[in-house]
């Protein structure tokens, strides 16, 4: 039961990364009818958002080692520490909440310049041109990144006071021995907390709306003196900040490096087609379905059963879905069937 419990954990976390990278990529296609294969990056950018945060907190100095005293030895400590003590130190270990600050209006300036500087001449364009040209840009921006922080993933740890394993067992009359890490937990509610951001600007505001009528009809709300080439790019901004606080929240979980991007892309792309091109509910109901079962295929006992498992079966479901629903579980009439 416990084992059973933590799979299921692990699921929701996975998921959770999942279905916040496929909801900006849904929002993204509902909206502009485009296919990014270069929002995978976003998802790196907002994870090398902390690295860039962590690296500037941590700047140093070096003094003397007075600890050693047969020779003179140097060590270095951050400004911070020296500027500020305690409060410099817990500055530092608060890196990756506070990037959380900065990778906002990164993000936002980021799809701002891919959307009017790229993306916004290729809406009419065939979905192949998109994938290249997106996917082109894809590359140039690891290319970039690995050229400026190296080619080696860099680790940067939780808050120390989230850093250990919460007993749940306990909490839940389950036993002791039934942990799982805070952060872990926290990843998933902030999951949450994002989702449910997003569709609630999407339900409850009047832009919101006027983006889901896009969605719907391009046309219309242009004929209607609504300027939607700006809310196109407010909307591409929106999925740009969505895809970089999921990196962001991630970079104690997996320690970034230039190509974490198109590892979590291509399941992400799979998470959008089986939850149905252009569907928001149906990008977030399949990447926490896929996500716990990728996590329970991962137990030993199954793989001794089915060896490898682990490794297709978002594939393997995603054949059995789209064969039962070609449109995926709430895919939309006419999309990509032109």
């Amino acid at each position: 039961m416990d084992v059973i419990f933590i799979q299921l954990l692990n699921g929701l976390d996975k998921g959770a990364a999942y279905a916040l990278i496929a909801l900006g990529l849904t929002l993204a296609f509902g909206t502009l009818g485009i296919v990014n294969f270069a929002h995978g990056v976003l998802f790196m950018l907002g994870a090398f958002c902390t690295v860039s945060v962590y690296k500037v907190l941590t700047i140093s100095e070096k003094v003397l080692d007075e600890s050693i005293t047969f020779f003179k030895a140097y060590k270095e400590i951050p400004y911070l520490e020296t500027w500020w003590g305690e409060t410099g130190t817990m500055i530092i270990d608060y890196a990756v909440p506070i990037s959380i600050i900065f990778a906002i209006p990164i993000m936002i300036l980021v799809g701002i310049i891919m959307e009017r500087g790229l993306i916004r001449h290729f809406y009419k364009r065939d979905h192949a041109d998109q994938i290249l040209v997106t996917f082109g840009l894809a590359i140039v921006i690891q290319e970039i990144v690995k050229h400026f922080y190296g080619a080696n993933p860099i680790p940067i740890g939780a808050p120390e006071i989230v850093s250990g394993s919460a007993a749940i067992g306990v909490f839940l009359g389950l036993g002791e021995n039934l942990v799982y890490p805070w952060w872990r937990m926290i990843y998933f509610v902030f999951s949450v907390v994002v989702i449910g951001g997003v569709f609630s600007f999407l339900k409850y505001t009047t832009y919101g709306m006027v983006v889901r009528a896009g969605m719907w009809d391009r046309e219309m709300v242009g004929m209607l003196g609504i300027d939607i080439q700006r809310r196109f790019t407010v909307v591409f901004a929106l999925a740009a900040v969505v895809a970089g606080l999921a990196g962001v929240m991630y970079t104690p979980i997996v320690a970034p490096d230039y190509h974490m991007g198109m590892n979590f892309l291509v399941l992400s792309f799979v998470v959008v087609v089986v939850g149905g091109m252009g569907s928001l509910p149906g990008a977030v109901v399949a990447g926490f379905m896929l996500g716990i079962l990728e996590s329970f295929s991962s137990m030993n006992e199954v793989k001794q059963i089915l060896p490898g498992i682990d490794q297709i079966i978002i594939y393997l479901v995603a054949v059995a879905i789209l064969l039962l629903r070609p449109r995926g579980l709430m895919g939309r009439k006419g999309v990509m069937e032109d």
